[in-house]
Formats: C-alpha cells, sequence, structure tokens
C-alpha cells in the first residue's frame, strides 16, 4: 500500500474512533459535545481532533448523518418480504427497534434541537431515508391497489401536498402522501413518547403491542383495512 493509501485508512480509522467516543459522549451529556472532552478521552492533544473535526457543529452533522443512515438501514432491511402491510409494520418495529437498542442517537435525530445548531444540506438526504421507504412501500400498494380509496384532502395543505406528490410519487394522490407523512409524524412520536418516558405507569407491559396498534391505526388512514 502507498504512503497516501495508509495516511488515508489511518485518518478513517481516527475519524471513526473520534466519533465512537463523541457518541459515547452522548449518552452522558446529550448533545452538549465538547472537542475538548473527546480529546481528553482519547489522550490527545485538542488541537489534534480539531485536524479531524474543524468544529463541534461539524462532529455533530457527521454523528446525524451517521444515525438517519443507521436508521435508514434499519428500516430499508425490513422491508424485504411480505405484502406491502407486512412491509409498513416491519419497517415501524425495525425503526422503533433501532431506537430502543440506541436511545441516545434517536435523541439525537428526533429529539429537541440542540442550542446554535444548524443542520446542512448534507443531512437532508439522510433524514428523509425513512420517510421516502414508507412513501415507497405507500405507492406500490396503491399502484397494486391493495389501498383502499379514502376522501380526498382539502384545503392549502392539500395544495401543498399535490406539490409533494408531483415531486417524489407522481401519480399519486395528495391525500396519500400526507397520509404516509401522518404515519411517519405518528411512527416517530409514538416511539419518543416512549423512550422519554411518557408512557410510563400507563402501558408498561406490552409497549410493542400497543405500538403495533398505533401503526395499524396509522395504516388504515392510509387506505389498508
Amino acid at each position: 500500500m502507498s504512503a497516501s493509501g495508509v495516511r488515508a485508512r489511518v485518518r478513517a480509522e481516527m475519524t471513526e474512533e473520534i466519533k465512537a467516543v463523541a457518541r459515547r459522549h452522548l449518552a452522558t451529556d446529550g448533545a452538549n459535545l465538547s472537542l475538548r472532552a473527546v480529546a481528553r478521552d482519547m489522550s490527545m492533544a485538542s488541537s489534534a481532533v480539531y485536524r479531524y473535526f474543524a468544529s463541534r457543529d461539524e462532529l455533530l452533522t457527521a454523528l446525524i448523518i451517521d444515525a438517519y443512515n443507521s436508521v435508514g438501514e434499519a428500516a430499508e432491511l425490513a422491508t424485504t418480504g411480505g405484502n406491502a402491510l407486512e412491509r409498513f409494520l416491519s419497517l415501524a418495529h425495525a425503526v422503533r427497534d433501532w431506537a430502543l437498542a440506541d436511545p441516545h442517537q434517536w435523541a439525537l435525530i428526533y429529539g429537541s434541537p440542540v442550542p446554535g445548531y444548524q443542520a446542512p444540506q448534507d443531512t437532508i438526504g439522510p433524514a428523509t431515508r425513512v420517510i421516502l421507504l414508507i412513501a415507497d412501500v405507500v405507492r406500490k400498494a396503491y399502484e397494486n391497489g391493495e389501498v383502499a380509496d379514502r376522501q380526498p384532502i382539502t384545503g392549502r395543505f392539500a395544495e401543498e401536498f399535490a406539490a409533494v406528490a408531483e415531486r417524489f410519487t407522481p401519480g399519486a394522490p395528495p391525500r396519500l402522501v400526507a397520509a404516509s407523512l401522518s404515519a411517519f409524524v405518528q411512527m416517530s412520536g409514538a416511539i419518543s413518547a416512549e423512550l422519554f418516558g411518557q408512557l410510563n405507569n400507563s402501558v408498561d407491559e406490552d409497549r410493542r403491542g400497543f405500538f403495533e396498534y398505533q401503526m395499524r391505526g396509522a395504516a388504515y388512514l392510509i387506505g389498508w383495512e
């Protein structure tokens, strides 16, 4: 391997190690990351860490993109078999399982905004993987006649969803696009409610069953019976 190849490999390995340490800080400090603290844990000078990440926000962006891609991959792997409704429900459960396994990463991407942080354009693609996957499952179900028609939506938001439908799911009714986004909002809200304690002392024994109930309600709104 050439010297440049060795340097690139070492840089990639160090970048991943820095991100791994930063993720551990998410568990104790939330998104209040400090490059100095990360450097201290790695027994490095803070100036050395700045050679890999120029700022806290740059490191946060890397962690956010990784988290979105990780949950997106989990969702995609869950939609490889079964009919459309089964794929939708499997997708939702996969996202919930991912969140339960790593609640701090979930909080990073779906929790409260980080004060002073502005997400760059680089995060948009990864951030939309799950919602676009839901839209794709729903679109295919619609094309195959697997979802029933519902009352068309009306109002200004219907016009907005018509534009979204034209861009992402040409030929799909705006109502279907709105229902798909509603399903995503309900899914992420249900998961956050569970992780952040809103279900305590009300649903303690079968939260998976309650989540399934909520997702089947979302599926009904989409058009599955």
